[in-house]
């Protein structure tokens, strides 16, 4: 990945969310005297539904609480990563965040090309003194989506998709399987990767082919993907598990539950220790169910039972005292269900 010199910005889309100045003083004294943050999205967007839109929420409520200033740079395609975090570098930005694992490479480049200037990589971890860190424990909250499925389904057969096959996404993947299963032995999982988390179509033609195929409740872990797979859902008059945010806006009678990814307050968080002074690069901070930070949204008592419900508080307890460990990936799914 090589970084070059820009004359233009062209090659961004540039968004700032910065009060202009009044007439007393000048734009540029004015910024000089805030810290500016900017984020840089993956290729899925700033309005992907999902796990970009909730970081932009993030820098939202820190633009609104501390004062800051804030903008994004979405990325079309996975070349743009290195050309906008040198579109920031020049702009002088103080804090800048790339928003998912697609970004991992670029960051590193830039950290070791720029020593003196501080990163925030979110959901994929590098060692560089001048990055940090961002995790989540999304197998907790994806285990109680299965949890809730397992419990839910009529017809022992629900779906999982996955936007590309990523570490991240399987955490997401097994972590709802062996929710699944806990619930119900018997239920089958059916699951299909789309090589997008842009591609709605393709989302939606996925979801209605699981429900042609016997599943009553689709979990989508792909941006713009699984706003494709919750049309099918209303379409079909199934169920859809929504993800990183409360998705329950988008299709209230169908969406059953979301396995939420608090991105957002990960990402305050951590601009607010930057301002505070607090701020270490080169340290790595995750945030689970004993964070606040992962889970299930209250509008989950729209459509699940009190019963199912209850069983839910009960896991989200045991999985707070680690009498649960719930699995991140494939070898530790099968160790689990042997």
């Amino acid at each position: 990945m090589t970084f070059k010199k820009l004359a233009t910005l062209a090659m961004a889309t540039v968004v700032s969310a910065s009060l202009l100045v009044g007439c007393s003083g000048s734009k540029e004294s004015a910024k000089d005297d805030k810290i500016t943050v900017a984020m840089i999205t993956d290729v899925a967007g700033v309005n992907d539904q999902s796990f970009n839109q909730s970081a932009w929420e993030g820098l939202q409520r820190a633009e609104k609480e501390l004062g800051i200033e804030v903008k994004y740079l979405e990325s079309k395609q996975d070349s743009d990563y290195a050309t906008n975090i040198e579109t920031l570098v020049d702009e002088d930005v103080d804090l800048i965040l790339g928003v998912g694992m697609k970004l991992a490479d670029a960051i590193k480049e830039g950290a070791e090309l720029y020593p003196d200037q501080n990163f925030v990589l979110v959901d994929e971890e590098i060692d560089a003194s001048n990055v940090k860190n961002i995790l989540f424990k999304a197998e907790e909250s994806a285990y109680l989506a299965g949890l809730i499925a397992g419990k839910t389904t009529k017809t022992n057969n629900v779906g999982f998709i996955g936007g590309m096959e990523l570490p991240v996404i399987d955490t997401f993947k097994y972590g709802y399987m062996a929710g699944v299963k806990a619930a119900n032995p018997d239920a089958k999982v059916q699951s299909q990767y789309a090589n997008s988390f842009t591609d709605q179509a393709k989302g939606k033609a996925i979801a209605n082919q699981m429900y042609s195929n016997g599943a009553d409740i689709v979990f989508t872990c792909g941006g713009d993907v699984g706003t494709g797979a919750i049309e099918a859902a209303k379409e079909n008059g199934k169920y859809a598990i929504g993800v990183d945010r409360d998705q329950s806006d988008l299709a209230p009678k169908n969406v059953l539950t979301s396995a939420i990814k608090r991105v957002d307050a990960g990402v305050f968080e951590t601009v607010k220790s930057y301002i505070n002074g607090t701020f270490e690069g080169g340290t790595t901070t995750t945030y689970g169910l004993e964070e606040n930070a992962v889970g299930v949204p209250d509008t989950t008592k729209n459509l699940v039972s009190q019963e199912i419900l209850d069983l839910v508080e009960e896991t989200i307890t045991k999985l707070k005292n680690k009498e649960i460990t719930v699995p991140k990936n494939e070898e530790e799914y099968n160790a689990m269900v042997k």
